[in-house]
């Protein structure tokens, strides 16, 4: 018999441009489909609870697609794909490139187990849109700085037009026993808090092409202009199947690039450009998510308070942006990007609490929770990552949410509680008046907390907070 074939899927859990899939299937050799689940990884940072609920889902999809030929696995992949390749006498062994810096170690460990089997490894390209090291500083260097590095990236050209699906595949019959999806554990059983998810979101290839096109002839005409409007649906929501890899990131390009030529095709492209900065800055340090990428910021003199963290987790913090912000990730596991940033903040500089405990919370709540974008957006909210925004930024939430939730749609759907208040008094309630609250039904320190801070002693508690570790590095 001819010899199979192991394709190895992770993070890209698709048939359509997949590079380790389109070279099995044009090797015209039987395929193994493979995914190993892997629960106590090199660095630690094992899927949150949301991220492993779309795990779930997107690896039915997959599994559909593939006609029920997918094996699962538990395990280190470095130990699990050697053993099954000499089990099914398999002599080469596909995947795509890894971008993540723990797997790019763990892959090259798994090329050399390989090696001694005899088995050919064979890498496809990354989902990235150029090769990670690719883009460089004239020097040589690696960027630190989005502007410049997003030139080189729009310089160098398109990225590679994305592949088909496999015209044919042929499988090796009854190749080795798996693991059933539901061995892996990823749901939530008791109890289910998942509902909301079920409410909000389909994981699977499908659904992911949907969404794209969907967006490309919807919402990206509007994109530059409404994606800062959480009230609206003005944003692509790709975020969840770049991140499984439900799509690939040059099937967003093309798909983008190709919708015509209104400011939103460029804002939009220039936002997979920062998914493809974080990755480069990830590569240049992996402790990303736990360590400041500014040495000073480890000095930094963050409060502890349990209350206060308990408070923002639970969307109680007295300001209404905020609170649906968080009230939205924890019902449906996403939250609007401006909403994050406004949570992120204030998390950060009114409460002065580290944003590591914020970026772990989120990676935890949020299915789209991926190792490059979560940290970088954390560290830029911070201050102390790689073109990050200035710590003495401080965002006004209530400012924010006149400005961008105009009408209050938004607040008023995930703040329930305080929908009958005039749109003026919305994102100010604890400016109303007895008589107003009354009328809107509205009891607050009950219904509703009082504001966990005052902004702008906040703000000056966070400047002076500044200051002095500015002070302390001299």
């Amino acid at each position: 018999m001819t010899a199979p074939v192991i394709v190895w899927f992770r993070d890209d859990l698709r048939l359509a441009d997949n590079p380790a899939l389109h070279a099995a299937a044009a090797s015209g050799r039987p395929v193994v489909p493979v995914f190993v689940w892997d629960d106590d990884p090199p660095d630690g940072r094992t899927p949150g609870a949301a991220a492993r609920w779309w795990l779930h889902g997107s690896l039915a999809a997959l599994d559909a697609g593939l006609g029920g030929r997918l094996v699962r696995r538990r395990g280190r992949a470095d130990a699990v794909i050697p053993d099954l390749a000499a089990t099914l006498g398999a002599t080469v062994v596909h995947w795509n490139r890894a971008i993540v810096p723990c797997d790019v170690d763990r892959d090259e460990a798994l090329v050399r187990r390989l090696a001694a089997l005899g088995v050919t490894a064979a890498v496809g390209a990354p989902d990235t849109l150029h090769p990670p090291g690719q883009v460089r500083t004239r020097s040589g260097g690696a960027f630190r700085v989005f502007t410049p590095f997003w030139a080189v990236c729009r310089a160098q050209g398109a990225p590679a037009r994305p592949l088909p699906s496999p015209a044919r595949l042929s499988f090796a019959p009854d190749a080795v026993a798996g693991l059933r999806l539901d061995d892996l554990n990823l749901r939530p059983s008791t109890p289910d808090w998942a509902s909301g998810l079920h409410a909000a979101w389909t994981p699977g290839e499908a659904a992911a092409q949907a969404d794209l096109a969907g967006f490309v002839e919807g919402a990206l005409a509007d994109y530059a202009v409404v994606r800062d409007r959480p009230d609206q649906r003005g944003t692509s929501r790709l975020s969840p199947r770049l991140r499984f890899g439900e799509l690939s990131p040059r099937q967003v390009w093309h798909a983008t690039a190709t919708a015509g030529d209104g400011a939103g095709v460029e804002v939009h492209l220039r936002q997979l450009g920062w998914r493809e900065f974080a990755y480069h800055l990830l590569g240049q340090a992996p402790d990303m998510a736990r360590v400041p990428l500014k040495a000073s910021f480890a000095a930094f003199p963050w409060r502890a308070d349990a209350a206060a963290f308990r408070a923002w987790r639970r969307g109680r913090t007295g300001y209404p942006l905020v609170d649906a912000g968080l009230r939205e990730l924890w019902s449906t596991g996403w939250m609007h990007n401006r909403a994050r940033m406004v949570a992120a903040s204030f998390l950060i500089k009114h409460l002065l609490l580290p944003w590591q405990d914020g970026e772990a919370w989120f990676w935890d709540t949020l299915v789209d929770a991926d190792p490059a974008n979560n940290p970088v957006g954390w560290q830029w909210v911070a201050g102390s990552g790689a073109d990050a925004a200035p710590f003495f930024r401080v965002f006004n939430p209530a400012r924010q949410a006149e400005t961008h939730d105009p009408d209050g749609t938004y607040t008023r759907r995930w703040v329930p509680e305080l929908a009958r208040l005039p749109v003026a008094l919305l994102h100010r309630p604890w400016t109303a008046g007895p008589l107003e609250l009354a009328a809107a039904g509205v009891r607050l320190g009950v219904d509703y907390p009082f504001p966990l801070v005052d902004h702008a002693a906040a703000r000056a508690r966070a400047l002076d907070a500044y200051a002095r570790l500015g002070r302390a590095c001299g």
